[in-house]
């Protein structure tokens, strides 16, 4: 018997999969209805969540953060069986994953934080990724099962955390992402580009491919021999700007890069190469 806890987009995806595989569940989730929701698939709702766990071998977790993370599983205590196993799929803090995993040990528990690269249509169809690190040997015997509810088991090693710190950076990364096109969206309003042009741009010219050199060069600590200087790309960071004012566009991340370039050309890096700016990260 399975165990789900969180019924949100994720999690209750994650169960009509489950239940497409005819695996018995049982669920629990704050707001009721979204757990009797999942009762058409075939799933078994409960209100209390220590009646949700009873007889679980496997309890999988979907919640909120870390504070959620711990009122649940205490509320859900008292019903564990020994010898469960607590997989957690919530985005937390590395801390608060270490310390999950040594006071759930300490209980008799085992307690295996495993996030995930996966949207709410990834969990339906199996596919996407789900992180791993710490205790191999349950690693290994989990391992198989959790390759059945995504496409890819990435293992991170023995350090416990190392996963949660690792879901962290991506997630950091899509949202830095996803904040710079916002500019970009909002920068071509401004300047009457339409979306199919961005769309034909893009297209035709795709930056993602430039993401192995960037990175390698950014994280190289030589950028004395520029292919674009620092102070040309604050130039043209500053058109953006000037640009920006005249058509009133709103820039959230443009002006906070603008502000740490002239950081570095103030350090006197302003004939290096613009990737500088990332020399105290490495």
């Amino acid at each position: 018997m399975i165990a789900f806890l969180g019924m949100g987009l994720l999690g209750s995806n994650f169960v009509r999969a489950l239940r497409q595989k005819d695996v018995p569940v049982q669920v629990w989730n704050r707001t009721a209805s979204k757990a009797t929701a999942l009762e058409t698939y075939g799933a078994k709702a409960f209100s209390e969540v220590a009646a949700a766990v009873a007889g679980a071998q496997r309890i999988h977790l979907t919640l909120k953060d870390d504070s959620t993370v711990d009122e649940v599983l205490d509320k859900a205590a008292p019903g564990l069986q020994a010898g469960a196993i607590i997989i957690d799929h919530t985005t937390t803090s590395v801390a608060g994953a270490i310390e999950r995993t040594q006071k759930w040990q300490e209980r008799g528990f085992t307690y295996l934080h495993a996030p995930v690269f996966m949207g709410p249509q990834n969990a339906l169809e199996s596919t996407g990724s789900i992180l791993v690190s710490g205790d191999q040997q349950v690693i290994s015997e989990y391992e198989p099962i959790l390759a059945t509810m995504t496409g890819k088991v990435l293992n991170f090693g023995e350090s416990t955390g190392k996963a949660t710190g690792m879901k962290l950076l991506g997630n950091l990364f899509l949202i830095t992402f996803t904040a710079g096109l916002a500019d970009t969206l909002s920068f071509a309003k401004g300047l009457d580009i339409s979306l199919d042009e961005i769309n034909a741009l893009f297209g035709t010219w795709n930056p993602a491919a430039m993401l192995p050199a960037r990175l390698k060069r950014m994280t190289s600590g030589h950028y004395s021999d520029p292919s674009w200087e620092l102070n040309m790309a604050r130039k043209d960071t500053g058109i953006f700007l000037e640009e920006a004012r005249k058509t009133n566009t709103p820039l959230a991340v443009i002006p906070a890069i603008a502000t740490e370039m002239d950081r570095w050309i103030a350090k006197g890096h302003g004939n290096d190469d613009w990737t500088v700016i990332a020399k105290d990260s490495i």
